[in-house]
């Protein structure tokens, strides 16, 4: 009898599992499924070849986090948030971004440091080609990896899912050219503080760099919807 069987379908069935909410996760995020949004599950099962079981239980999950709202008898769509919520969610990410930059300068290694610094390069080489996907990609990578060096899992844990709700808009939204001039001069003076290891001066950075996108953030929500509001508007056949 082999009774490695079960265990070994188990993790194939965990694994899938994480596949599908990961990917419907970048969806929202990368702005690809925009704030109120329908989720078109017939749609999304034939992009990721799987069934709707797999999808659904994704989709259940990322309404926990606050990604997603579930809509009786009628599927799912992506959250909008208003504008006090906006600040409401800012002040705590502000908040853990700060704890996280404070205890990245305690425990981060020197291999930690090199690939955020190899990050934070690309970044500042994608911004000068205009390469904006690749310039949001590095600077989320940076972020994350900062709250990965706090050693913290807890605060990486309600870091990742509470910042989650406005990161379509802080990795997307557009900037003025003053705008785009100081978020680069920020993660400049970020990695030499983190290089000092200066946990005070960087953790008061990583909180005022979070507050200061809080107008470009609140535009983004405003725009998708002043878009979806300007749309035809049509019968969606997806009915859960």
């Amino acid at each position: 009898m082999n009774t490695h069987a079960p265990l070994v379908g188990m993790l194939k069935r965990t694994l899938h599992h994480e596949f599908v909410v990961e990917a419907l996760r970048e969806l929202i995020l990368a702005g690809e499924l925009e704030p109120r949004s329908r989720v078109n599950e017939t749609e999304l099962c034939a992009r990721f070849g799987i069934s709707r079981t797999p999808l659904r239980e994704a989709i259940k999950l990322l309404a926990a986090e606050g990604l997603l709202e579930l809509l009786p008898n009628r599927g799912a769509r992506v959250v909008a948030i208003s504008d006090a919520e906006i600040d409401e969610i800012l002040q705590v990410v502000a908040a853990l971004e700060r704890a996280g930059g404070e205890l990245a300068c305690e425990h981060i290694t020197e291999e930690q440091l090199a690939k955020i610094e190899g990050a934070h390069h690309d970044m500042v080489e994608a911004w000068k080609a205009k390469d904006y996907p690749r310039y949001f990609a590095r600077n989320r990578e940076i972020h994350d990896a900062i709250m990965a060096a706090s050693g913290n899992a807890t605060l990486q844990g309600v870091y990742r899912n509470l910042s989650g709700r406005v990161q379509r808009a802080r990795y997307s939204a557009h900037k003025t050219d003053a705008q785009w001039a100081r978020a680069v001069d920020d993660h400049v003076l970020m990695i030499l503080l983190l290089r000092r290891r200066d946990h005070a001066a960087l953790g008061q950075l990583m909180q005022e760099h979070i507050k200061s996108k809080k107008a470009v953030i609140a535009a983004a929500y405003s725009n998708a919807e002043k878009h979806k509001r300007s749309e035809p508007r049509r019968v969606d056949a997806e009915r859960a």
